[in-house]
């Protein structure tokens, strides 16, 4: 048998065992239920939302409006502006005076000011770090500065919570994109992700060491916050979000990560080359800053994903009808995964190879861009990769 046959049969193998796998996963990865209109029979617990915004006037006004609709009894928003130097901070400060004119919103938002970052710390991370300082809740919801919230969200959240004794809720938001190209990368990086970090396993109570946490709504409680020791044990992290999910999963705290498409909507980048730029921060950081890693992953993206329509194309013998094979369950899944997680239908599956060789590329820029820089720039702040590095430890 030649090699290109030993390398399609392989191919095949992975994506049957994938397929099995998310088949045996996919009931573990639920929707967040709807809570009945009257869920507390008791003093319902404090929730503090937190939110980090740098540079987001463009979005944070609607953010903090819909968390401002939500229809949970007792909730605080402390938005944290974090060195911004557009008009974030004033659209928060117009935002505090408006709601304190309304009498139908008995919310509470405080805005933190930050004007400098300590050593050692990412900005982001910080400020949601000296957002739990000032926040009293019994829960604290991390979340992002662009995302709309539905007005049962929280409320649904913290039923289900106490319901099912969670320590922590992490919820997928449906993520919309603009054009075809954005959209088809968007969804593939998801399902990529998805593939990589398989959530549904988080939701498996013995499973340690497979916990996730999702930028866009990280629930957790203050308890278990404390016990993995808060931000300042991710301090230096891009990938806050996820890392906050691994902590308190291998602590051995109880964690759920379910579908919220019908309540959370966020676009999540406005443009591909967006995209591209904003994931160079983070996907380094995913491979442990470890450049065998990086390649192992870029191999793994073009021999499992690219290769495959390639080998459909041009081979025209069993070897081609083996790669058809790999093909067909990728799009099945790609279409199972993204329709459980966003409601679409997965209609941009013929962009497959597409949305993998743009990953590739932006796989490799990171990469080639933190090695050359000799660390990664975000939001105007430059942190070294000696530091990233020291920080993964």
């Amino acid at each position: 048998m030649s090699t290109l046959g030993i390398i399609a049969l392989l191919t095949l193998l992975y994506w049957l065992y994938v397929t099995v796998d998310v088949l045996k996963g996919l009931p573990n990865l639920r929707t967040l239920p709807k809570s009945p209109l009257t869920p507390f029979s008791d003093k319902p617990p404090l929730v503090s939302v937190i939110i980090a915004a740098k540079e987001e006037e463009s979005t944070i006004r609607e953010t903090v409006k819909h968390l401002l609709s939500q229809n949970y009894p007792r909730l605080e928003i402390i938005a944290v502006n974090d060195r911004s130097r557009d008009a974030t901070g004033v659209r928060l400060e117009e935002l505090r005076k408006w709601s304190e004119g309304k009498q139908d919103i008995r919310t509470k938002l405080q805005i933190i000011h930050i004007t400098h970052l300590p050593d050692g710390w990412l900005g982001k991370n910080h400020a949601l770090y000296q957002g739990y300082l000032q926040a009293r809740g019994q829960y604290l919801l991390f979340t992002d500065a662009d995302i709309l919230f539905a007005p049962g969200t929280i409320t649904d959240a913290v039923t289900y919570m106490k319901e099912q004794d969670v320590h922590h809720l992490t919820l997928t938001p449906n993520m919309f994109a603009r054009g075809v190209l954005l959209k088809g990368f968007v969804h593939f990086f998801l399902f990529s992700f998805s593939l990589f970090v398989r959530p549904w396993r988080a939701n498996i109570d013995n499973a340690k060491g497979t916990g996730i946490g999702i930028g866009a709504f990280n629930m957790v409680s203050r308890s278990a916050y404390e016990a993995i020791g808060m931000h300042k044990a991710i301090a230096l992290r891009p990938d806050d979000d996820l890392q906050l999910g691994i902590f308190l999963k291998r602590a051995g705290f109880r964690q759920r990560v379910l579908s919220a498409k019908h309540l959370l909507q966020v676009e999540w980048y406005r443009s591909l080359k967006d995209a591209v730029i904003g994931l160079e921060k983070n996907l380094f950081s995913g491979f442990r800053y470890s450049y065998i890693v990086a390649l192992l992953a870029c191999l793994g993206q073009i021999g499992f994903f690219i290769c495959p329509w390639l080998g459909l194309l041009f081979l025209w013998d069993w070897r081609g009808a083996v790669y058809a094979v790999a093909v067909i369950l990728q799009i099945w899944l790609y279409r199972k995964l993204v329709s459980r997680l966003m409601s679409l239908r997965g209609d941009s599956a013929y962009l497959l190879p597409v949305s993998a060789s743009l990953l590739v590329y932006t796989m490799i820029r990171s990469v080639w861009l933190t090695w050359k820089q000799g660390g990664i720039y975000w939001r105007g702040t430059f942190y070294s990769l000696r530091e990233l590095k020291r920080s993964k430890r």
